[in-house]
C-alpha cells in the first residue's frame, strides 16, 4: 500500500506541495520580522477612490503580468517540454499595437479601448502562432525557436508606432492600470481571476488539459490515440500569445505609456520559475495552472521581502537566485523521490515494529 508521502507527492497536492510551503515561509518570516508587514489599511488614491493598500497588496498587483504570463507558459511547457522566452519582447509588441490604435482616434472610449485589446491579441497570437509553427511544424527546439522572436521582437514594438515613446491619457486606462471607481481592490489582480477562471472552464467543458498532458508525457502515444499533437503545441502557443497581450495591455495601463525598451523587460526568466516553483516539470506532461499563479506570487513575495530587509536593487536578484536555485532543487524530481523513498522506509519499519510487539 502507498504511504501518504506517496501520494501526497504523486497526487495533484503534491505538484502544490512546494510553492505552499515557499508562501507559508515567506509569510511566517515576514511576521516574525515585521508583524505590521501583512496589515492592510483602507486609505485614498490620487483620485479620491476608496482602495485597499499595504504590502499584500502590492504583492498580488505587481505580480498580476507575471501571473497570467505563467498561465499560458504552462501551457506551452507543458505541451512542448520547453519554454517560450520571448514573451517580454511579444508583450512590447502587443503593447505598442494597443497604444497605436488608441492614438489613432480622436478620443479614447470604452469601445475603441476594447478595440485596441483586440489588435493587441491579434498581434500577440500572429506571433504566437509563428512560434508555435516553428516548435510544432519544423521541430525547432521551443527555447531556440523563440529566440528569434526574443531578439528583435522589441525592434518590432519600435517600429509600430515610430520609434516613439507615445502616452495614452484616459481614465478607462487609468482605470485598467490601477483600480475601478468604488472598487477597492486592484483592477489587474481582478483581470488574474478573471483569466484563471476562464482557464478552469475551458478545461471543464474541453479536453484541453487532457490533450496537452498526453502530448507532453508522450507525444507518440497521444498521436497513436488519435490527437493531433502538432496542433496541440500549436494551439497552446497561441494562447500564450492571448496571455501575453492581457499583460502587455495592463502594463502600458499602469505607466500610461509604452517604451518598448523596458516593458516588462526579463520577465521571461521570472515566467519560467514560475512554472518550475508552481511545481510543473519543465520537460513537459501534467500541470498545474494553480502552481504557476502560487509560483508568481513567491516570487514577488520574495521581491517585496528583499527591498523591506533594505537589500539594493542590484543584490536583491542575486538573493532572489539563490532562494529560488533552493525552490526548484527542492522540488526537482529527484529530491521529491529520494523523499518519499525514505518515507517508505521509515513507515515499513514502523510495520515491522508493530507487528512484533504484537507478536
Amino acid at each position: 500500500m502507498k504511504s501518504k508521502f506517496q501520494k501526497i507527492f504523486k497526487g495533484g497536492l503534491g505538484q502544490l506541495t512546494i510553492p505552499i510551503i515557499a508562501i507559508l515561509i515567506l509569510v511566517i518570516f515576514n511576521l516574525i520580522r515585521d508583524p505590521s508587514f501583512f496589515s492592510i489599511s483602507v486609505t485614498h488614491n490620487n483620485d479620491g477612490n476608496i482602495v485597499l493598500a499595504g504590502n499584500l497588496i502590492s504583492i498580488i498587483n505587481a505580480a498580476s503580468e507575471l501571473a497570467v504570463l505563467a498561465m499560458g507558459m504552462t501551457l506551452v511547457t507543458a505541451a512542448s517540454g520547453g519554454q517560450d522566452i520571448s514573451v517580454g519582447a511579444a508583450a512590447a509588441i502587443a503593447g505598442s499595437a494597443f497604444v497605436s490604435m488608441l492614438k489613432s482616434g480622436s478620443t479614447i472610449t470604452g469601445g475603441t479601448v476594447l478595440l485596441a485589446f483586440f489588435y493587441a491579441c491579434l498581434f500577440a497570437m500572429a506571433f504566437g502562432a509563428f512560434n508555435g509553427t516553428l516548435v510544432a511544424v519544423f521541430k525547432i527546439q521551443p527555447m531556440i525557436a523563440t529566440l528569434i522572436l526574443y531578439t528583435c521582437g522589441r525592434s518590432i514594438a519600435y517600429w509600430i508606432n515610430g520609434g516613439a515613446t507615445p502616452t495614452v491619457s484616459s481614465p478607462i486606462i487609468t482605470a485598467i492600470g490601477s483600480f475601478i471607481p468604488g472598487i477597492p481592490i486592484p483592477t489587474p489582480v481582478i483581470i488574474v481571476i478573471v483569466v484563471a477562471i476562464i482557464f478552469k472552464l475551458v478545461f471543464h467543458f474541453t479536453s484541453l488539459e487532457l490533450f496537452t498532458q498526453s502530448v507532453g508525457i508522450n507525444e507518440k502515444a497521444a498521436r497513436l490515440n488519435g490527437i493531433n499533437a502538432t496542433w496541440i503545441k500549436l494551439l497552446s502557443f497561441i494562447i500564450l500569445g492571448l496571455c501575453v497581450a492581457v499583460a502587455g495591455v495592463i502594463s502600458v495601463s499602469r505607466l500610461g505609456l509604452i517604451n518598448h525598451e523596458t516593458i516588462l523587460l526579463d520577465v521571461e526568466m521570472d515566467a519560467i520559475l514560475a512554472v518550475a516553483i508552481g511545481g510543473n516539470s519543465l520537460g513537459g506532461g501534467k500541470f498545474k495552472i494553480s502552481g504557476s499563479i502560487i509560483g508568481a506570487y513567491v516570487i514577488h513575495m520574495l521581491t517585496i521581502t528583499l527591498y523591506a530587509m533594505k537589500v539594493s536593487s542590484t543584490d536583491v536578484k542575486a538573493y532572489k537566485a539563490i532562494v529560488i536555485i533552493l525552490l526548484v532543487v527542492i522540488g526537482s524530481p529527484v529530491i521529491k523521490s529520494k523523499f518519499t523513498k525514505r518515507m517508505t522506509q521509515l513507515k515499513n519499519r514502523k510495520t515491522k515494529v508493530s507487528t512484533k510487539g504484537a507478536l
